[in-house]
């Protein structure tokens, strides 16, 4: 069979904001672009400066989610940008309206991340529901002396109800899951999910009824102006005190203020979060509490999904440069 290479001009430059797992560095050289990379160094995002030097004259770039895409990016990018592929599947980075305006196509990485979040969703569940964390902290800090019959009694997961925000890939993955322990599965959703339903078992109800029935309650909604602290403090207040909430998605999506407040005053029993509303900074209070188990935003860590990640990203980069449609757009 004959092969045909994509061909593209010399001059074509791509940017790519931080280095991460694949072969997308010889994919995108061997397609011949002039390749802009961060600096060695420690794997830390791009300053703002240096970001917005290195997008200069590009026409494509591979952008993380902690780079930020507003008018002032698209400008230092210039005419020439045609595409950023967004190396997440959320884009509240992007300002898509300003992609628009400019004809700049913005693409994700769905799919490939979704059975890892789902797990870690439930890692998070686990650790909150029996208080894994907390013993650990005891463990390691020398004052562990033997088992005891009342020590780190947590909550049971069989026959609970878990209620889900978002009855996307991910949030479906994580009720698949919870049929294992037989939980009744409700969920959120602005439209019925019948793929959802056929996959899980799980009924539809309105927000307001699933914070009140749920015991465990787990968000996979995207970050937009609208879900914007979805759950705040009136929100909180619907759930059980023997509550326990888990974040994967992102971090503004809860009003982390409110939480730690709940948190404290014993009105939810848990909470697991993984990401935070103004990311990598905690509110205040947040990391004193024991009832919460935190982690550094480490929802796709494993290297299938954060290698898929590279790939999709690549392969949205490539086509769009060689003048085909991109495979994951998120703009028109």
């Amino acid at each position: 069979m004959q092969q045909h290479k994509l061909s593209f001009k010399v001059v074509d430059r791509a940017c790519v904001t931080r280095r991460v797992v694949g072969d997308w560095e010889v994919r995108l050289r061997g397609a011949g672009f002039d390749l802009v990379l961060p600096k060695d160094g420690p794997d830390a995002p791009m300053p703002r400066e240096d970001f917005l030097g290195k997008v200069a004259g590009c026409a494509g770039v591979l952008s993380m989610l902690t780079d930020r895409w507003d008018a002032e990016a698209f400008e230092a990018a210039g005419p020439g940008l045609r595409i950023v592929a967004n190396y997440a599947v959320g884009y509240n980075n992007v300002d898509l309206a300003e992609a628009n305006r400019r004809g700049v196509i913005v693409t994700n990485t769905p799919d490939v991340l979704t059975e890892a979040t789902a797990d870690t969703a439930w890692a998070l569940v686990m650790m909150a529901s029996r208080r894994l964390g907390e013993a650990e902290r005891h463990l390691r800090a020398g004052r562990f002396h033997g088992w005891g019959p009342n020590d780190w009694i947590g909550v049971d997961l069989r026959g609970r109800t878990l209620g889900i925000i978002g009855a996307g890939r991910i949030g479906e993955a994580t009720a698949r899951r919870a049929r294992a322990w037989n939980m009744r599965i409700v969920y959120s959703h602005q439209n019925p999910k019948p793929d959802f339903e056929a996959a899980t078992g799980g009924s539809r109800v309105p927000l307001d009824q699933l914070l009140s029935e749920s015991d465990f309650v787990s968000l996979h909604v995207p970050f937009t102006a609208k879900t914007r602290h979805l759950i705040g403090a009136r929100e909180l207040t619907l759930m059980k005190p023997t509550a326990i909430l888990v974040n994967t998605a992102r971090g503004p999506i809860v009003d982390e203020a409110a939480l730690v407040v709940a948190l404290r005053e014993r009105r939810l029993y848990a909470a697991g979060l993984d990401v935070y509303e103004d990311e990598p900074r905690l509110a205040p209070g947040l990391v004193e509490l024991e009832n919460v188990v935190l982690l550094p935003h480490v929802g796709s860590g494993t290297p299938e999904a954060r290698e898929g990640m590279a790939r999709v990203a690549t392969d949205n980069l490539l086509a769009v440069l060689a003048g085909k449609p991109p495979i994951n757009p998120v703009t028109p």
